[in-house]
């Protein structure tokens, strides 16, 4: 026992070492590796980017064979080159490659689509620099446009979806690659090309670009293909791919499109505040008090959260009491860097110690922010919060409460009359309500209260098409987000989303592995990033057509496991997720074939791209946190979902990337579950408490640190999903059902004479076999025409 003492004694000075060598590591590691991210958020990447991630770096070679397609049938016109020859000839060569793109003959069909993805790819073989290039492309696309291509490339499309010959013997291959979806990838080529570069601002369109722009938009809400539109044919091939009926789709191009045709169709997120704008002022509300993404631009992110070491440290018991006074000096600076972990004060209790410490790193300067004086958001306060205070405060001082009135104060003491106006002055009135406060007269009074008149807008044609099938939909793009997710393991059942990546013949040199390896992680980068984009645009857009169309999104994409899922994609090293570099630029498009070709050596496979942060990963996580707010947002079962997943270290592991506008949406996630953490928890996080105290909006009453939510009662938590689910489908009946309106509501012609001078269709078949009716129903039957006039 004695001998144990000294070996203790001796064993605490190793320890301490350890434990300050670890923390030294994660102080340099958290300086070094999480700067502050000089990212902008927007609804795409710069032209250049999308159009790159369009294709993989296995279609290299394909490059060539459109470039042979189209000079070979130019050259037997008795043409030179696209860039000298006049827009005449231009034109008719168009014209003659959209006859061939019609023939029965796929050889011919399939060479004229080469040469006009040749021409949408901006006739680079005769360019000498990218700009050049981009500017064929915005020529020859609009080109294209105008002579119908657009809609020819539909049709086609829709075509070679229904082959059931390819869809045949992709499935009895025992692994599916791009060979075998050549026809299908050259369309959405086209289509994608045509589609990206109309998206383009209109600044940089003449006055006839800037028409076929907006005539391009109908066309997208226009069914061109049957009755479906463009989009509904897009999601019919995701759900086909996902039952297993078709394994050679290109799904990652036809993700892509689906995304941009929702975004050139629906308008963007910036569009979308302006466009809420409006629709408040309609509805007599005064606009939005801050623009979201100029608040998350000039918002300062913050350091990471503390560390496992820097936790144990705090608590060991001190030394000195000079380490008390310095936290509480440290304090007062909480506002500057919220999630500062106090490492000046852990080097100055170090300083006190017997041990010398070796020399740290100094930390470098950050320049002077000016100091916030304000809040960046303006408080909100529901109107269901003003009346839950005027009840209580009513019971607690008249003894009775009085319904549906808000302005009264009489008995209630002076300083309930403050608060009241205060309240009053930041009472926010979304257009959520108002239309739930419809929806709810409609059902009381459907009489007195019909159904006003639904404008044809493009979210509303859009949800209207979806409307059969959106489980089928959202079931299908979650399936391929799993499988895309980077921490989901490969399992037999699971789908196969690399079969446009891989190669006929699998590569055998080291150069040729590593390329491939970097494709197939940039393929799935970017089916999640296209997924995120288009859920989220969804989302936004039902939710300012109508709340119950959201709703309805919303649920499914909740049933189908999409909380779980997004939890599950941020279960990882978020910080390198965001810094890989999963890009070859010297194989990107157009710069792999304008100017000839490049060759790639291993210094350019091993450098990537010279961005300190992925621009597609940063967005897809920024979406998939955005959805998630979207999904749980005043829905106490749904936060209970992200409590009983354990999603709170997860998230605040996310707080790692310095990014103001994520750290919002992960902070606005650790808000809604916080009263259900426990005291425990927001005892040791209380730096993220501070942080969101600061950094996210406040409710004026909302008492979100505390476990005493009565709105919060786990027993009410299915009655409310499936109070939710009956508005949701009553809602859905009566707008889309087959008779619009209720049968027992609607009204009945009672009038003999206008009965019968009612004007009935009658089928070709019954006005051809009129005498044999006749015959069979009425001369044939005995009529009791007493009884008839009794009735």
């Amino acid at each position: 026992m004695e001998a144990s003492g000294p070996r203790k004694a001796e064993g605490l000075p190793k320890l301490r070492d350890l434990l300050r060598r670890q923390r030294e590591d994660s102080f340099s590691e958290s300086m070094c590796e999480t700067p502050d991210i000089e990212y902008t958020y927007d609804d795409a990447d710069t032209y250049r980017a999308e159009m790159a991630e369009l294709y993989s770096y296995t279609e290299e070679s394909e490059f060539v064979e459109t470039r042979k397609a189209f000079e070979q049938g130019f050259d037997l016109k008795g043409y030179d080159k696209w860039t000298t020859a006049s827009p005449e000839i231009q034109r008719k060569h168009v014209v003659f490659l959209q006859n061939e793109l019609e023939m029965a003959d796929r050889d011919r069909r399939f060479n004229a689509l080469m040469a006009l993805l040749y021409l949408l790819q901006g006739v680079h073989g005769e360019c000498d620099a990218e700009d050049q290039q981009r500017d064929w492309v915005m020529t020859n696309v609009h080109m294209l446009y105008e002579q119908g291509l657009f809609i020819s490339f539909a049709e086609v499309l829709s075509m070679e979806i229904e082959n059931t010959a390819a869809a045949s013997n992709a499935l009895r291959k025992p692994a599916v690659s791009v060979a075998d979806s050549k026809d299908l990838r050259l369309l959405l080529n086209a289509l994608y090309t045509m589609v990206e570069t109309m998206r383009l601002p209109p600044e940089s369109m003449s006055e006839e670009q800037k028409r076929n722009q907006e005539l391009f938009k109908e066309d997208l809400v226009t069914p061109c293909v049957g009755d479906d539109i463009l989009a509904i044919t897009l999601f019919g091939m995701v759900t086909k791919f996902c039952s297993g009926n078709a394994p050679h789709f290109p799904m990652k191009k036809a993700l892509l499109l689906l995304w941009k045709v929702a975004l050139v169709s629906l308008g963007g997120l910036r569009a979308l505040q302006e466009k809420k704008n409006v629709v408040r002022v309609e509805n007599g509300l005064p606009k939005l008090p801050e623009d979201t993404y100029e608040v998350c631009k000039n918002m300062r992110a913050s350091s990471p959260p503390a560390s496992a070491t820097d936790l144990i440290e705090q608590q060991m018991p001190r030394r000195y009491g000079v380490r008390g006074k310095r936290s509480l000096i440290k304090q007062s600076s909480l506002p500057d860097d919220t999630f500062d972990n106090g490492a000046e004060d852990e080097l100055d209790m170090n300083r006190g110690s017997d041990d010398e410490l070796p020399p740290t790193p100094p930390r470098p300067a950050t320049p002077i922010q000016p100091h916030q004086k304000s809040l960046p958001w303006k408080p909100k306060v529901r109107q269901k919060d003003l009346e839950l205070f005027l009840d209580h405060t009513r019971i607690k001082f008249v003894g009775f409460q009085v319904e549906k009135d808000q302005s009264s104060l009489a008995g209630l003491p002076q300083p309930i009359h403050e608060g009241v106006k205060v309240l009053k002055q930041h009472l926010y009135i979304s257009l959520t309500e108002l239309q739930i406060k419809r929806e709810e007269e409609i059902a009381k009074n459907p009489l007195s209260q019909p159904e006003k008149e639904v404008p044809n807008s493009p979210v509303e044609i859009l949800f209207q098409a979806m409307l059969p099938n959106l489980p089928q939909y959202m079931i299908a793009l979650l399936k391929i987000l799993l499988a895309a997710a980077p921490t989901s393991k490969t399992k037999t059942d699971s789908i196969n989303i690399l079969s446009d990546v891989l190669p006929e013949e699998m590569p055998t040199t080291v150069l040729q592995s590593m390329k491939l390896g970097i494709d197939v992680n940039r393929h799935k980068e970017v089916i999640v990033k296209s997924i995120s984009g288009l859920l989220l645009l969804l989302l936004k857009n039902f939710k300012l057509n109508h709340i119950y169309q959201f709703e309805f999104l919303s649920q499914h994409l909740v049933f189908a496991n999409c909380i779980p899922l997004v939890l599950k994609f941020f279960n990882q090293n978020i910080m390198s997720y965001i810094g890989a570099k999963n890009s070859i630029p010297v194989l990107d498009f157009p710069r792999c074939v304008v100017g000839g070709p490049v060759e790639l050596t291993a210094e350019a496979l091993e450098n990537g791209d010279d961005q300190p942060f992925c621009w597609r990963n940063l967005f897809s996580c920024i979406n998939l946190l955005r959805i998630l707010n979207k999904l749980t947002k005043w829905k106490h079962s749904r936060t209970m979902m992200l409590v009983v997943f354990k999603s709170a270290p997860i998230l605040k592991r996310a707080l790692k990337v310095k990014h103001a506008m994520m750290q919002l949406y992960i902070l606005k996630l650790l808000k809604m579950q916080t009263k259900y953490l426990g005291r425990q928890w927001r005892k040791s996080n209380m730096k993220t408490m501070s942080a969101i105290y600061q950094k996210v909006r406040h409710r004026l009453n909302d008492d979100w640190a505390y476990g005493n939510d009565m709105d919060a009662r786990p027993w009410d938590f299915q009655a409310e999903e499936c109070a939710l689910r009956a508005c949701v489908d009553r809602f859905n009946n009566r707008r889309y059902g087959v008779n619009g309106t209720d049968p027992d509501f609607k009204p009945l012609d009672t009038c003999t004479l206008s009965v019968l001078g009612e004007s009935i269709e009658l089928s070709p078949e019954f006005k051809q076999n009129y005498e044999r009716w006749l015959e069979m129903e009425v001369y044939s039957n005995q009529i009791d025409w007493d009884q008839i006039l009794m009735l």
